[in-house]
């Protein structure tokens, strides 16, 4: 059986609300409903989501109202509060840096190897007692959802397995042994297995 690791799609940017408390913009909204159409969504027996807002709305999009969302604050992107609101440009160059050098903080920013450890801790207690016959999706944040990806595959954490730009892509690992089982696609466009 499978594991889905899903991340929330655009949200409407707000730099006087605080990035957790940002919602899923109309267009997020829109995505997410596409992919709860799909058949895989209909699959998933329990849902697993971040506390933030984001993450929230696109898993109970994505349950349909049929399953109670979990959440669990560890699977919280990455903690980049230190430096608050960053315009796209700025924001890019330091996720970057934030991916480049995985032992250093980036302006405060919660360290990757830090973040790493936490969505690998948060994700394997979600799984501890999980029935392995019943498919589970995460659904959380693309910074450490590439994290979770590198761990998973055993590769040293770097962007150039992040997620494409806009969001709500998903990848799916198997419970039998979290091998990826297929990279980052859209989370409306995937047709499950």
């Amino acid at each position: 059986m499978f594991a889905l690791y899903i991340t929330h799609p655009q949200v409407a940017i707000d730099p006087a609300v605080p990035v957790p408390d940002w919602g899923l913009s109309e267009r997020g909204r829109e995505r997410a409903l596409l992919a709860a159409s799909a058949g895989w969504a209909r699959q998933i027996g329990r849902f697993v989501a971040s506390g933030e807002r984001k993450a929230i709305e696109t898993a109970e999009i994505l349950a349909g109202g049929h399953l109670a969302i979990e959440t669990d604050h560890a699977m919280g992107e990455n903690d980049r509060s230190a430096t608050g609101y960053l315009t796209p440009d700025a924001f890019e160059a330091a996720a970057d840096a934030f991916f480049a050098h995985p032992e250093t903080s980036f302006r405060g920013w919660e360290r990757a190897v830090d973040a790493q450890a936490r969505i690998v801790g948060a994700i394997e207690r979600a799984l501890a007692g999980h029935d392995q016959n019943v498919p589970i999706a995460f659904v959380g944040h693309g910074g450490v959802g590439t994290l979770l990806k590198c761990h998973l595959k055993g590769t040293p954490i770097r962007r150039d397995g992040d997620q494409p730009a806009g969001g709500g892509n998903l990848f799916a690992f198997r419970l039998a042994d979290r091998a990826v089982a297929c990279e980052w696609t859209p989370m409306e466009s995937w047709k499950g297995f």
